[in-house]
């Protein structure tokens, strides 16, 4: 007689975040506490802009963020509202998003390495992938054991990408693709790439595009860092030679790339809108506040005025953010709403930018060696970055004019 099968009863909020804080504290040391920002006290580099967002450290960086991304995910808190059929934990997102709060609490390593492959390919897998495909990429994306990078932009098609000119030409069970990609995040550490391609030369430019997975340690795959004006590196050129990619690894339907571009591009707005550290652009309100003070624009009434409006706006991004993303039901894909979170994001980075720059005047560009004031010039470079990740100011308010208000389509030129 069989025995009779037993359902694991899921835990309560209380009893999830008992248990996380249990597993935090084993692991990891707790962050000291925040006190109150002195300007001049300690290191200025907390001013900085992350010129990492997709990871851009060290190998030993790299290699303590998989350690813990793998530490996590096996003992249940690497892939919390996932699937449990691909290795998650099937509970609802508020309990990830709790996890991510706790976490802060805590010195964890850097998971920008994980932002690409966990933001963006992971959930466009798991909506479009075959069977086959989630089965062999989910749970070592999530483990932190292969890491991912977005093979979208081209030099002739950055934020159109219906002018896709890189192809895959049907072998066999096989495509072979060629061409060149560029502002590829992470792809000099990557072990696979989501790829969008043109398949078809009789369709519509639309209809002519397919999405696969491509081995990025594959013949024929050249990859070549970018140097940014921050003095980073993280970007790439991605060169595409007659690279062999097995039909298997085709997500979705011959010619249905580009609606798979969409899912794929929804996840990164959200998770690019979104994220624990959001802040006024991952810098402390006390720290712009003292920057201020520090200058003799406290009590000035423009800047007085436009920084009240920047923590006024950061606190209505944070609220739209969370209110978006409890509309997307569990395991679904973010909706085209979540543009107008990215949009705040940046209209937030721009301001804070433009404000900082201000207030410095001079000493943001020349290094005076004065305490805090040139550490900010790597934030203010960092903005134009984001500000095009994820689709630029103009595309989103398109897709938010379009798809959201249901406006009528922006005029295009015609023959």
């Amino acid at each position: 007689m069989s025995a009779p099968n037993t359902v694991t009863p899921m835990p309560t909020l209380d009893e999830f975040t008992r248990d996380a804080t249990a597993f935090l504290s084993t692991h990891l040391d707790r962050r000291a506490p925040e006190g109150e920002f002195h300007w001049g006290v300690g290191s200025d580099d907390v001013a900085i802009f992350p010129d990492r967002p997709h990871g851009g450290g060290s190998n030993q960086e790299l290699d303590r963020a998989r350690w813990w991304q793998a530490t996590k995910f096996d003992n249940g808190f690497g892939w919390i509202d996932g699937d449990p059929e691909y290795g998650g934990a099937g509970l609802p997102a508020e309990f990830a998003a709790a996890f991510a709060k706790l976490e802060l609490g805590f010195n964890a390593p850097d998971q920008g390495f994980f932002g690409v492959a966990l933001g963006m390919v992971a959930p466009t897998i798991a909506a479009e992938g075959s069977t086959e495909l989630r089965r062999h990429y989910l749970r070592g994306l999530h483990r932190g054991d292969i890491l991912a990078c977005q093979l979208f932009s081209e030099p002739s098609a950055g934020s159109d990408l219906s002018n896709v000119k890189t192809t895959a030409t049907r072998d066999g069970d096989h495509w072979v693709v060629s061409g060149q990609k560029v502002w590829t995040s992470g792809a000099q550490y990557s072990d696979v790439g989501l790829l969008l391609a043109k398949t078809e030369n009789d369709q519509p430019q639309r209809q002519a595009l397919t999405m696969f997975i491509v081995d990025m340690h594959a013949d024929g795959v050249e990859v070549r860092p970018l140097r940014q004006m921050t003095g980073g590196a993280h970007f790439n050129e991605v060169f595409l030679t007659e690279v062999h990619v097995p039909d298997s690894h085709r997500i979705g339907a011959e010619g249905n790339g580009f609606r798979v571009a969409l899912t794929t591009l929804m996840s990164e707005r959200a998770s690019l809108g979104s994220g624990p550290h959001a802040t006024l652009g991952c810098i402390p309100e006390s720290q712009l506040i003292a920057l201020l003070k520090h200058t003799g624009y406290a009590h000035h009434p423009r800047f007085r005025q436009e920084a009240a409006r920047l923590i006024a706006l950061a606190r209505v991004a944070d609220l739209t953010t969370a209110r978006l993303l409890a509309e997307v039901p569990a395991g679904g894909v973010p909706g085209p709403q979540l543009s107008a979170s990215k949009l705040l994001r940046t209209e937030l980075l721009l301001r804070t930018s433009n404000l900082v720059t201000e207030a410095l005047g001079p000493a943001i560009s020349a290094d005076t060696g004065e305490w805090g004031a040139y550490a900010w010039t790597l934030y203010v470079l960092g903005v134009p970055g984001i500000r095009i990740a994820g689709g630029t100011d103009e595309i989103l308010r398109n897709t938010i004019a379009e798809r959201v208000l249901g406006l009528p389509r922006e005029a295009r030129p015609t023959g």
